[in-house]
């Protein structure tokens, strides 16, 4: 069976107005010599005010001045795209710029919508980050290859095998509807070295452009390997600026372990926590879909250094505290046992949201309750009505941050939960909640969210580790 690669190449990747496209045709070379290639794109990055931006920003703030009645403008986006067209050589310079002012037409036109309604939202939003963002860089690049003698197309818009509900800006992937939308992409696939196509981008079955949340590109490159994981020997590729280490460099910054190989469970665990290694839903979609993928992180200036993630490992390798890490702005949501069955279901069914954990439940007055710690403070707030819905004496807490240790093998260590508890005490925090079992792939240790709580706990805990014995 021919091997295909989902490459995914993020804002970081590509770097502030291209930076780093040069190292990408290296590797894209690299990857195509013996297998064919769909090379998934994010949005660039630019600088604007002396700092990193994404693209996505710079437009979602346009968007945002257009609902005041402030005109918005495409400039900070053509300027990086300026920069960006250095990269295409002479035969394909024409073509590109007719590309570009095609995409921005579009874009500028979503955004004159927007300031004539005042409302940046739905498919406007959609479709003024699509054409700006994504899927003109992914027109872009296509170009870009060409330029350096590699066989390459970009999807079109118009023949897009990712197909979703109709949540516009927060949709789901529909597997059964992307296969029957996806023979022109197998055609693509099939006819050229490597397929260009933006990430994070959707349409439904009526053609409305979608997205998905914020990270959707990891989705986009998860979708992928399940649409074509039956007719290649299929693996996905997140290439990065670094491969996986045992906690956030920015925040810990000496005795960092590298970290070779990962679970679904685990990576799935890790990013749903905080650490940035991919979009726990691209693992939650591919395991739903009963698929098998083998999934490596790249880090793209040393590509020799990768961390592989699978669905089950054959031997668990180095110490089973494999990563610690936090998210900030979590809420915890209580609501009375007897109705949190009805709202679990709602969620999975309705909302086709998961990124919420079940913490352990408690009796007051003779009542039961449970608690939903959820990972993101400003989901809840977006939807508390509907949440308060289902038990009109539910609370909410905010202002919650959540420290976890993940390793499927934990229960070999000693002392775990001890330990890591107490070192939080010794740090000066306050532990509001301790939710661990005897075995567990993790450990969530809940703090107040407030100055550098996460931070400091995620040294203590890090630094600790190394000390614990294990089996």
């Amino acid at each position: 069976m021919t091997k295909l690669i989902v490459a995914k190449f993020g804002g970081s990747a590509l770097g502030p107005n291209g930076e780093f496209i040069a190292k990408i045709i290296q590797r894209v070379d690299k990857l195509k010599t013996d297998s064919k290639v769909i090379a998934v794109f994010s949005a660039p990055l630019t600088i604007y005010n002396e700092k990193k931006r994404s693209l996505t920003d710079v437009v979602l703030e346009q968007g945002r001045n257009a609902e005041k009645g402030e005109k918005p403008s495409l400039d900070i986006v053509k300027s990086t795209y300026q920069k960006i067209l250095e990269k295409v050589d002479e035969n394909n310079k024409e073509n590109c710029i007719k590309t570009i002012d095609y995409h921005l037409e579009k874009a500028q036109s979503a955004l004159d919508e927007a300031y004539k309604n005042k409302e940046f939202a739905n498919e406007v939003r959609s479709k003024a980050l699509a054409f700006s963002g994504e899927i003109l860089m992914s027109h872009v690049m296509n170009h870009i290859l060409r330029s350096n003698n590699i066989k390459s197309e970009a999807v079109k818009f118009d023949d897009w095998p990712i197909i979703t509900d109709k949540n516009i800006e927060f949709t789901n992937f529909l597997a059964a509807e992307s296969r029957e939308r996806m023979n022109k992409t197998v055609d693509l696939v099939e006819n050229n070295e490597v397929v260009t196509i933006g990430g994070f981008i959707g349409k439904t079955v009526d053609n409305i452009t979608t997205t998905y949340e914020r990270g959707g590109s990891d989705r986009t490159a998860a979708d992928l390997g399940i649409l074509f994981h039956k007719k290649y020997e299929t693996s996905i590729d997140f290439e990065k600026d670094s491969s996986v280490v045992s906690a956030d460099p920015k925040i810990v910054d000496s005795d960092l372990r590298e970290i070779t190989q990962l679970s679904y469970n685990e990576a799935r665990l890790a990013g749903m926590f905080g650490m940035k290694i991919l979009d726990p839903i691209a693992i939650k979609e591919i395991v739903e879909n009963g698929v098998d993928i083998p999934i490596t992180i790249t880090n793209m200036k040393v590509p020799e250094k990768i961390t592989t993630i699978k669905r089950n490992l054959e031997e668990q390798k180095g110490h089973p505290i494999k990563i610690v890490t936090g998210k900030e702005n979590c809420a915890i949501f209580r609501i009375e046992t007897s109705a949190i069955q009805k709202l679990l279901t709602s969620l999975e069914k309705d909302k086709h949201y998961s990124e919420f954990v079940i913490l352990s439940p408690f009796t007051k007055d003779g009542i039961e309750f449970s608690r939903i710690l959820f990972l993101d403070g400003e989901y809840v707030k977006r939807n508390e009505k509907y949440l308060l819905a289902f038990d009109s004496l539910a609370t909410i807490t905010f202002n919650r941050g959540v420290i976890t240790l993940i390793g499927d093998e934990m229960w070999r260590v000693q002392q775990v939960a001890s330990r890591t508890s107490a070192k939080i005490g010794e740090s000066g925090l306050n532990i509001l909640n301790m939710d661990a079992q005897e075995e567990t792939s993790r450990i969530i240790i809940v703090v107040e969210d407030t100055h550098d709580n996460i931070a400091k706990a995620i040294k203590a805990i890090h630094q600790e580790i190394s000390n614990i014995n294990f089996e």
